[in-house]
């Protein structure tokens, strides 16, 4: 079973930084992502019909065979919560790991959070972390545009369109004093270059595909499921929607192609079966 393959899905396209991650952290494991770019985004969706997507993805990836499923999505990760107790292997969505490392990262136990409406809705960045430390003092912004601009290419931290979002969202944090930020949907570290020139370089910026990308690690030790076999692992993509485009924004997160790697599905085809 240790040669099998992570399992990451998303609402879109966010959750590559968790697999870009993923290839450093542990460049000898399989990686199996799926991309739900027909349905794409989840942060406005009802709780019912983030659950029941989130129920679909995950069953997709085990038709795969995979030995851990990540939600590399802050919007599954805060409302599918029980998720984690209907699955035959282990789980992690973002929140958790990312919760703690903002916990030991500030130093002014100011924190702020940002992601989709869903999520910031929620509560769940700020109720992870006021569990672990309740003198803590978090500040909460949603930022729907976020995700439209990354995956239209708005992206640069030059780019007029970009910092008058991100000044727009971000004002009310910078005013609070905050000192560190978590990044609570992976597609915002795309663009997290405009972000910290906005807020300058004493906020700590957590990158939740990052964060989550080491506690994979540590979930597969634990259950003795690294891959030992010694070779570099492979990555296959899955979409719901056009696969051309999927690849065409997905080089802006690898940092390369994946021609030749990408698949269309569709997904409430599968979940049916």
């Amino acid at each position: 079973m240790s040669e099998q393959a992570i399992g990451v899905f998303d609402s879109g396209l966010g959750g590559l930084t968790a697999v870009k991650e993923l290839t450093k952290v542990l460049p000898g494991e399989n990686i199996v992502y799926f991309g739900d770019t027909a349905r794409v985004p989840y942060g406005n969706r009802s709780s019912k019909t983030i659950r029941r997507y989130a129920r679909q993805d995950a069953e997709f990836l085990l038709s795969k065979g995979v030995k851990l499923i990540i939600a590399a999505c802050g919007t599954v990760s805060s409302v599918a919560t029980e998720l984690s107790e209907t699955l035959p292997v282990p789980f992690t969505g973002v929140v958790k790991p990312t919760a703690e490392a903002a916990r030991l990262s500030t130093h002014n136990g100011k924190i702020g959070i940002i992601g989709t409406s869903a999520t910031v809705s929620s509560g769940s960045y700020k109720k992870a972390i006021l569990s672990m430390d309740d003198r803590l003092t978090v500040f909460q912004q949603d930022c729907p545009l976020f995700v439209s601009l990354v995956e239209n290419g708005f992206i640069r931290a030059d780019d007029a369109i970009v910092q008058l979002v991100v000044q727009r969202y971000l004002a009310p944090l910078k005013e609070a004093g905050i000192d560190t930020l978590i990044l609570g949907c992976t597609h915002f570290p795309i663009i997290a270059e405009a972000i910290s020139a906005y807020l300058g370089d004493r906020v700590q910026l957590i990158d939740s595909g990052s964060e989550t990308a080491l506690f994979a690690a540590s979930l597969l030790k634990k259950h003795g499921l690294l891959n030992q076999s010694g070779t570099i692992g492979s990555c296959s993509y899955y979409v719901s929607d056009t696969v051309d485009s999927f690849r065409k924004t997905a080089e802006i997160f690898l940092g390369r192609s994946v021609e030749g790697e990408v698949s269309h599905i569709n997904i409430e085809q599968v979940a049916v079966q």
